[in-house]
């Protein structure tokens, strides 16, 4: 993480202002690391203003909505936008509205699957985590009989909200589809009764009106009821136009809980059990002859399947696997997947000399280990850089089949993590699973940590030496900068040996200006920018810096001097204003990765530090650090371009 202490209520603020107001508000939820915001105009969001905020890792979007990646904080940005708007009525559902509808049927059923599933991810995470505690100490750790009431209460504590799962999401479906959520619950609630399921249970033919019904197992499932509630969108909208208003609040109710009801009994729920049950023999085919490709699939696609939100089409898949057979073999390559990615976001912050990709890579890497939420890793760290996502995917699926090849399954809904690996414990072969986790973490770890980094991000203090050979650290004729001091002394010149400093001419008609930085000269119109390129902002140099000390190019008073060290303006006695600009677009760092050395206010020399820079923090922020040295208008500018310059040597002359 950055060094600076985010302010994430402010940033929620921000975000808020940025994507377009209240007004361009649909809906929003937040899921694990994401605010999820359903747009009425996604053109209106302002993409890069929001990437550019410290506190946001990335902005996705995908699945049909636009998503802006926080991380584990992501609660108190929801909550400050929450408490800023009126979205709250829909209490974190992420509605389909009308203008969403234009998506694809998959955009829009993954939309929402995970509008259902955001408000309950975490508890059920927390459920799941009980339930593999429960199994380290019954099957990895014999300290609890199973058959003993402690072992009994704990159990039903794992196991309650998965059993009345349908109960808990008739009321976040009710949210998501604008429907009355008590009415949704007592459909759910009627599936869940001991009458139905004891007629289940019993196997006997059930006859309703004289007609058969073939039941289904409700308890635990997740698309019987949320089909249901989807019937009751289209039902209870139309009688609540045409009921008279002194029967419609008592009769709206009855109607829709006695129609969706046993339609959810008689077709619904039937359907869904058949085609469920096509899933599970999809996944025996897979799974049956060749277990290690289902794993190398799933191990190795997992996060790409989380950077697309499409986990959350295979999420209830895996719910309905736990409850038909009490274990997923879904979830089996899914912990090689999260760890091998930590393992390259981990060798990133041991590889890298880049103090703010370290401080990013370096918490998030060992907090994703253990909580299985890798979203702040791959959109902060991996991804980026590329290689180590890539590498993360290739100890994923190794891992994954390995795994998946011993037969691995979870017996609990779990974020899979190495918090959470005794879920793994009861099904399949748990050291085939250990030695898959094993050999993700080494591929993710080792290919990233010889193979993954860009050489510039190996170099990065090297390259700071570069052509002079001289301490980072010091100036460059080696005299230690005050390290207690921001303003540097007046006679703490710094000009090289062999430089040669133009000073003001007596008579003030010329007046030169000095290399501010040692590196390749050239012409404006080469600057990567049309504010300088075009000479809106005066005449001048660029030079492509070899390290990432800048000095003044003049002597005279510093007027300007930015709180983001990026840019200073000094004027000299003789009249001449200079602006000296570290970067293009370098503001947005916020002053991440620069030391200045002098303030507004404060008299330099030629050749007196300005500024130190930490060029590889710039090349990871994506900018470009061409230093810029622009005058003001004056009747002859002549700068020397095309030439290697030494800071200090003579780079621009001026003539009044």
């Amino acid at each position: 993480m950055a060094s600076t202490k985010v302010d994430y209520a402010a940033l929620g603020t921000k975000v808020l202002e940025l994507v377009g107001g209240e007004k361009n508000i649909n809906s929003l939820a937040h899921c694990a690391t994401r605010l999820r915001f359903n747009l009425r105009d996604r053109d209106l969001a302002q993409t890069a203003e929001i990437e550019k905020l410290d506190g946001v890792i990335t902005v996705m979007k995908s699945a049909g909505l636009y998503q802006v990646v926080i991380g584990n904080n992501v609660v108190s940005a929801y909550d400050a936008i929450m408490a800023r708007t009126s979205l709250g009525a829909g209490e974190g559902s992420v509605a389909a509205d009308e203008e969403g509808n234009k998506g694809s049927p998959l955009n829009r059923f993954i939309a929402m699957i995970s509008g259902v599933f955001s408000p309950v991810v975490w508890t059920l995470a927390a459920v799941g985590l009980i339930k593999a505690f429960l199994a380290l100490f019954t099957v990895g750790i014999p300290l609890l009989d199973t058959e003993s009431q402690t072992y009994l209460i704990l159990a039903a504590l794992g196991d309650g909200l998965m059993f009345f799962l349908p109960i808990v999401l008739s009321v976040s479906a009710a949210k998501h589809f604008k429907v009355n959520y008590a009415s949704s619950m007592a459909i759910a609630a009627f599936l869940q009764t001991t009458t139905i399921s004891g007629m289940y249970e019993a196997g006997d033919p059930v006859h309703l009106f004289g007609i058969p019904v073939v039941m289904a197992p409700y308890s635990y499932s997740v698309f019987p009821i949320i089909v249901a509630v989807w019937f009751q969108s289209l039902i209870e909208p139309r009688l609540n136009k045409v009921l008279p208003s002194w029967m419609r609040n008592f009769m709206t109710p009855t109607i829709v809980v006695l129609v969706v009801g046993l339609l959810t009994l008689t077709v619904i729920g039937p359907i869904i059990n058949f085609a469920t049950g096509l899933v599970a023999g999809a996944l025996t085919w897979i799974w049956g002859p060749a277990p290690w490709l289902g794993g190398a699939i799933m191990g190795g696609f997992w996060q790409v399947f989380v950077m697309f939100g499409l986990h959350w089409g295979i999420s209830p898949i895996m719910l309905e696997e736990l409850a038909k057979n009490g274990y997923s073999l879904l979830f089996g390559p899914l912990p090689s997947a999260v760890v091998a990615q930590c393992a390259a976001s981990l060798a990133v912050a041991l590889r890298t000399k880049d103090k703010k990709l370290r401080d990013l890579a370096l918490p998030t890497s060992i907090s994703a280990f253990f909580s299985g939420v890798t979203e702040p890793l791959v959109y902060g760290v991996n991804l980026p850089l590329k290689r180590p996502f890539i590498f993360g995917i290739a100890g994923g699926a190794i891992g994954g089949a390995i795994a998946a090849s011993g037969g691995s399954a979870a017996t609990a809904n779990v974020f899979s993590s190495l918090l959470t690996l005794p879920a793994f414990l009861e099904k399949g072969n748990f050291a085939l699973q250990l030695v898959g986790v094993a050999t993700a973490i080494i591929i993710g770890f080792t290919l990233t940590y010889f193979f993954g980094m860009p050489k510039a991000q190996i170099a990065a203090e090297e390259d700071r030496k570069t052509s002079l050979d001289v301490d980072p650290n010091k100036s460059v004729l080696g005299e230690s900068l005050p390290a207690d001091k921001k303003v540097v002394d007046a006679d703490a010149q710094v000009v090289p040996a062999n430089a040669t400093v133009i000073l003001p001419a007596e008579d003030a008609h010329t007046t030169d200006l000095v290399a501010a930085a040692s590196g390749e000269s050239m012409a404006l119109s080469q600057v990567d920018d049309p504010v300088f390129s075009s000479g809106a902002m005066g005449q001048g140099v660029a030079i492509k810096p070899v390290d990432g000390n800048v000095y003044a190019p003049i002597s005279g008073k510093v007027v300007t001097a930015l709180d983001s060290g990026h840019a200073y303006g000094i004027k000299s006695d003789t009249g001449v204003e200079v602006l000296v600009h570290v970067g293009i677009d370098t503001v947005a760092m916020n002053g991440e990765g620069f030391t200045m050395h002098v303030h507004k206010g404060d008299a330099v020399q030629s050749g007196q530090p300005l500024v130190t820079f930490d060029r590889n923090a710039v090349a990871t922020a994506g900018y470009q650090d061409t230093i810029i040295t622009n005058s003001g208008s004056f009747s002859t500018i002549q700068p020397l371009t095309d030439k290697n310059l030494t800071a200090g040597e003579l780079a621009v002359i001026v003539e009044r």
